[in-house]
């Protein structure tokens, strides 16, 4: 597994850069890339940064089906799993290929090339005031929302964004995608979460010129414009994580530690 990895790096984050060389230096068989100039045939990718970089770098490798490992950098970081003092631990569970590829679900957008493993959030023109969008599944309208706008999350990205707007923690295992509304008007609206091989369309309901315009951002890092409706589905490629054998089925120790959660006896 150590014959060819690709070591990239956010050089926004003070340190990425440091941690990559001292990653190097203990594997002769890797080379450093920063964001810009990600390889495409390599074995594997070790990523340094925080989720941010980690989910520019899984979303393109998940064109070549290349496995990801993600180096924390951050606050948070969900997404990677290691630590920069885990660097001799890290390395020898990839010697005794102790490890496994989990695939992860992403999403994409028709109109558009791009993909999302964390979500696609659609939101009006006017970002100041609420839009009104008409949500479709497989092309049969269910309902409306007066909100300021939509998330389509996957599993990995029910940690992420639609966390913060309401949504359910989901494992990231199951199949299928979450539909939260950001701050809706009526308390009859409600997150969904749906199989993943439903064809979502959002509409947005046209009362003047500009309500028909819609602002899609993939994973809150790239964006586009569109003109009165999108169609999400299931993205055709994966993202391929890699996950040491000591973090496989640890998703609730993530979350106990990530979201600050204890036991009633405070341990």
């Amino acid at each position: 597994m150590l014959s060819s990895i690709g070591i990239i790096y956010n050089p926004k984050i003070n340190g990425a850069y440091e941690l990559c060389w001292a990653i190097k230096n203990k594997i002769s068989s890797s080379e450093i890339y920063n964001l810009d100039n990600m390889p495409s045939s390599i074995d594997f990718a070790i990523v340094v940064g925080g989720d941010g970089t980690f989910l520019k770098a899984s979303r393109y490798f998940s064109i070549f089906e290349i496995p990801v490992l993600g180096f924390n950098m951050g606050h948070l970081g969900y997404l990677a799993q290691a630590k920069p003092n885990d660097i001799n631990n890290v390395i020898e569970k990839l010697k005794n290929n102790q490890f496994s590829i989990q695939k992860r679900l992403m999403l994409k957008a028709s109109a558009s090339n791009l993909c999302a493993l964390n979500d696609i959030v659609i939101k009006g023109q006017n970002l100041a005031r609420t839009s009104t969008l008409d949500l479709y599944i497989n092309n049969k309208k269910l309902c409306s929302y007066v909100s300021d706008g939509l998330i389509i999350a996957t599993p990995t990205g029910s940690t992420a964004y639609s966390l913060s707007a309401g949504g359910p923690i989901i494992h990231p295992n199951l199949n299928c995608f979450l539909i939260i509304p950001i701050c809706p008007h009526t308390l009859n609206t409600r997150p969904l979460v749906i199989p993943s091989d439903e064809i979502i369309k959002i509409k947005a309901q046209k009362k003047n010129e500009n309500d028909e315009i819609l602002n899609v951002s993939f994973d809150g890092q790239e964006d586009i414009t569109i003109k009165d409706e999108i169609e999400i589905t299931k993205n055709d490629n994966f993202a391929n994580l890699l996950i040491l054998d000591e973090q496989k089925d640890k998703f609730y120790d993530i979350l106990k530690e990530k979201l600050h959660w204890l036991n009633p006896l405070g341990n």
